[in-house]
């Protein structure tokens, strides 16, 4: 089975790659994020069905390339929604914060946006398990991301170790521009309703996976 996975946004830039393919017999995985949704306050996680309203240019592009994907090959592509992707290599959220520890006594956390953080071995795992069944049922928009939900300040401490820095997280994202509610939906957990009705194994829990990551990333991370 040859299975091309795709991040790109906007309309124009995920047609390259499908319509390489559109004639190889391929099947195509596009990625995009949680920021095509709206980010209002809500009781319970976004089903798969949930209406996408970006608040964001970025936001916006990503959502074009949702509806580019499977409009130039019906039958033979998936588009996973995924959100807050760290990893053993590379910048993340989780990276920055097991480096400030060894540098901050205090580290400001926003403690108003919510998400499901998910290593990158795992989102790997999820869309592979895909991969096989685009063309006969795996089509839409399934979520990637970890079960449970989380603040930034919470996730925060979950990564810093036992004799890290206490964090002060910030009461609203407003404080910190980067961070603010024109910039990031404030909820984005997203449901696994899809997957379920595939049959597939219910996604692991966050804490659990990081757990499992955490000593990865400290080795890997500068001195």
């Amino acid at each position: 089975m040859n299975l091309l996975v795709t991040g790109t946004a906007g309309f124009i830039g995920p047609r390259l790659p499908t319509r390489a393919t559109a004639g190889l017999g391929a099947r195509v995985v596009h990625l995009s994020p949680d920021h095509v949704l709206s980010g209002e306050a809500r009781a319970t996680a976004h089903p798969e069905d949930h209406r996408p309203v970006p608040r964001t240019a970025y936001g916006r592009t990503e959502l074009a390339g949702e509806h580019a994907v499977p409009r130039k090959l019906p039958g033979a592509s998936v588009v996973p929604r995924t959100a807050w992707l760290y990893g053993v290599h590379g910048r993340s959220f989780v990276r920055t914060t097991t480096e400030l520890e060894a540098r901050r006594d205090t580290v400001d956390v926003v403690d108003d946006q919510r998400g499901q953080p998910i290593w990158s071995a795992d989102a790997a795992e999820r869309i592979a398990g895909l991969g096989p069944r685009i063309g006969r049922d795996a089509s839409g928009v399934p979520h990637a991301t970890s079960s449970g939900e989380t603040t930034w300040y919470d996730w925060s401490a979950r990564c810093s170790s036992a004799s890290g820095p206490a964090r002060t997280g910030c009461t609203r994202s407003a404080a910190r521009p980067s961070s603010g509610p024109r910039l990031r939906p404030a909820y984005r957990a997203l449901a696994h309703g899809r997957r379920q009705s595939l049959g597939l194994p219910p996604p692991r829990e966050g804490r659990s996976a990081l757990h499992e990551a955490l000593p990865r990333i400290r080795k890997e991370s500068p001195a």
